[in-house]
């Protein structure tokens, strides 16, 4: 038995003529190779088609409502397909292209000036106006104004500089998120990646349906709208939650446009309203009297007041929304000419500027808004039912410019809240696409909008429900998306600045500021958490269904071949065309043999050893050459990954090494692409893995090793269906 196979001289190198119309992967054994190790692919094992029931005279069996052969199908069937193909129409990886604001665009999409992308993020974050102030007032009374000042310099020198510093490190939309995933490698980051989905799922619906709660509102409370509307707010809320997704399913792209436009009128309205308000203010001075003298009264310790403000501004964190969101719509910035993907520093430069300016906009507003509201409006008209509950501005633009521009407000406020529930739902379009399908944890048609959006909306029904349509009973689910997502950023932020430069140094005074900033946002987390806990209840269902929802679609898609990519190195190329081209007795065109090898101590002896027990298993004849093929695991919890295939001489024996995520998949993704490499039929020789199959297929599972043998074979059934083409494998 020879320690390496030889090889004719005049072996040729190049690789010899590829199969025909090749596929992904897999193959049979062939009748001749019945003398060897029994392979899995034979029929008995892999078991053929179901026996059909005796022929009764009717001619062949088939399911119910199939149409016989030559018959067309039959209208119940074309139904079923027409609703099929339009369900799942534009099928594709949409983890770059997405369909909405919070989006990274196909190259060819468009890209726009940054005040207008501010625009698009200010759907999201300036609507909030429309419930913020009436939300301020219902959480803090007459504090309202003070907590809100504490909001807006958390925003200023909290939020701003750590959103400032993700711009930096995301600028391809990827957020904060993708961050802490890369601080956190293996099942951990994946788990932290999925709990932080459940909040920004959270985060999304709400605002979905918290936004049309608010624009129903608006809509019944306004004096022109008819009388048999008034008391139908939960029929409003869904009717405008079903023509949102009306709008997705009938396909919607990024409206710059739409947005500046919706965003320039309606912060136009809102300074309207505030200057006005302010001038009412001075007219009538005793308001701002009154409002001192009772802060005084309910609290004449001025270091309490403040006190009480801190405890009681993390309700109103919801007026911190859009920050993550002017992260993700990065892409559609245009930055500088000579910008590139890897290196888009006018991108970032605009992108700075973009959060900077919003936050200032928003930070005078959420602060003149709190002021005027609390100044002019009763108290008891915030109350649930009140004629300023969840639209304070509005009250003030009916009240103090009268009921047509009232009304013109009231139009504005709906389109932009309806705006941004359209803004949510693309956000929740592209997060499942970024994530779940390359981590294997979501079926294969959660890369198809309509699908999603079907079950997007059904959960905003649900919600709405579950809440009754009300705005101050979302107010802290919001919130708890907002802020976890806020938090999560500031300890990415954190955990960015503890690494070294490419000097060897790091700014400490960097890593202490955000690290005091983190501080200070988990206070507020947890504040907001206990003080109203539904948005970790909403939260912790939306983890507790992703999660399980991604492991049982990361076991159905185990059998995926999950290789993007193949490199082999010209070492390993050589080692296979000289193995391919080698029959018995150094004969040309033989069969490509591989050996399946765990690597043990790697001397002459183990190899020799296996070579022996290979031949003596399967009856090989000594003069037919082997590859061994042994597989280094990388990440095990990434799903799809590139394969690395590089030669090595080993004491005289060829070995190709593997490095990828999982050793079955590998070997299958190895033994396709040498079948339409050189065009022969691989074969690959393996051993029965000792230990219980259930465990050994739960550690293939999370460590990607275990039950390979078997494994191997049906992801080489599942990728190659021809079974004439298939590679073949054996089991001694």
């Amino acid at each position: 038995m020879t320690a390496r196979p030889r090889v004719p001289g005049s072996a040729p190198d190049k690789m010899g003529t590829p199969a025909q119309g090749s596929a992904a992967v897999a193959g049979p054994s062939d009748a001749s190779e019945g003398a060897e190790a029994a392979p899995l692919d034979s029929p008995a094992q892999t078991g053929s088609a179901a026996e059909a029931p005796p022929d009764d005279g009717r001619g062949p069996w088939r399911p119910s409502g199939q149409a016989r052969a030559g018959e067309p199908p039959t209208r119940a069937a074309r139904y079923r397909q027409d609703l099929r193909n339009w369900l799942l129409q534009g099928l594709a990886d949409r983890s770059r292209q997405h369909a909405g604001p919070h989006t990274q665009p196909a190259e060819e999409h468009p890209r726009h000036r940054w005040w207008r992308v501010m625009c698009l993020t200010g759907v999201d974050y300036f609507s909030t106006l429309g419930y913020q102030p009436g939300i301020a007032v219902l959480a803090a009374g007459a504090v309202s104004p003070i907590a809100t000042l504490v909001l807006v310099l958390l925003t200023l020198f909290g939020a701003l500089p750590v959103y400032r510093r993700v711009a930096h490190e995301s600028p391809h939309g990827e957020g904060s998120i993708a961050m802490l995933e890369r601080f956190l490698p293996w099942w951990a980051g994946k788990l932290l990646v999925l709990a932080l989905l459940g909040f920004a799922a959270t985060d999304f619906i709400i605002t979905m349906t918290l936004s049309a709660a608010d624009a129903t509102a608006h809509i019944v409370e306004n004096p022109y709208t008819p009388s048999f509307l008034h008391g139908e707010s939960m029929l409003i809320t869904l009717v405008l939650l079903a023509l949102l997704g009306a709008v997705f399913l009938r396909g919607f792209t990024e409206a710059v446009g739409i947005a500046v436009i919706l965003v320039v009128i309606y912060l136009s309205l809102n300074a309207v309203v505030v200057a006005v308000s302010l001038a009412q203010v001075v007219s009538e001075p005793h308001v701002i009297d009154d409002w001192h003298q009772l802060l005084v009264n309910e609290h004449p310790n001025p270091f309490l007041l403040v006190g009480v403000a801190l405890i009681v501004f993390p309700k109103l964190a919801l007026g911190l929304s859009g920050f993550e969101t002017g992260v993700a719509v990065m892409p559609l910035i245009k930055g500088d000419p000579e910008d590139t993907e890897a290196h888009p520093r006018g991108r970032i430069r605009d992108a700075r500027r973009l959060l900077t300016t919003a936050a200032a906009i928003m930070s005078v507003f959420l602060l003149s808004t709190s002021l005027v509201t609390v100044w002019l409006i009763p108290e008891k008209d915030f109350d649930p039912g009140g004629p300023a509950n969840g639209r304070a501005l509005a009250y003030l633009a009916h009240d103090l410019l009268g009921g047509a521009f009232g009304t013109v407000y009231d139009v504005s406020t709906i389109s932009i809240l309806w705006f941004a529930g359209a803004s949510a739902m693309a956000g929740l379009l592209n997060i499942v696409p970024r994530y779940l399908p390359r981590y294997g944890m979501a079926p294969s048609w959660t890369r198809a909008v309509r699908p999603l959006v079907l079950i997007f909306i059904a959960i905003g029904f649900l919600v709405t429900w579950v809440f009754d349509a009300s705005v101050d009973k979302q107010g802290g689910a919001y919130a708890t998306g907002v802020l976890v997502l806020i938090t999560s950023a500031s300890l990415a932020v954190t955990l960015s600045c503890m690494r070294r430069d490419g000097d060897g140094h790091r700014s400490t005074r960097r890593m202490v500021t955000f690290a005091l900033i983190t501080a200070v946002f988990i206070y507020t987390t947890i504040a907001n958490v206990f003080e109203r806990p539904d948005g970790l209840i909403i939260a912790s269902i939306f983890i507790i269904t992703i999660l399980i929802v991604s492991f049982v679609s990361r076991a159905v898609r185990a059998f995926e071949l999950r290789v993007t990519d193949i490199r082999m190195d010209d070492t390993a190329r050589r080692f296979v065309a000289e193995a391919g081209c080698v029959g018995h007795n150094g004969e040309p065109g033989g069969n490509l043999r591989l050996v399946a090898n765990e690597p043990d101590s790697g001397d002459e002896a183990e190899y020799r050893d296996k070579e022996a027990q290979v031949r003596r298993d399967a009856h090989l004849p000594a003069g037919d050459p082997l590859l061994y093929v042994e597989v280094s695991i990388t990440d095990a919890s990434e799903f799809e990954s590139t394969l690395s295939v590089m030669g090595v001489d080993r004491h005289g024996y060829r070995v190709l090494r593997l490095t990828s995520t999982s050793v079955p998949n590998a070997i299958a993704a190895l033994l396709l692409h040498l079948r339409d490499l050189t065009g022969a039929r691989p074969h690959i020789y393996f051993e029965w893995t000792e230990g219980n199959p259930f465990t050994n297929f739960l550690r293939f599972l999370v460590f990607g090793v275990g039950e390979v043998a078997p494994i191997t074979r049906e992801v080489l059934r599942e990728a190659e269906p021809d079974r004439s083409r298939r590679p073949a494998v054996h089991v001694g």
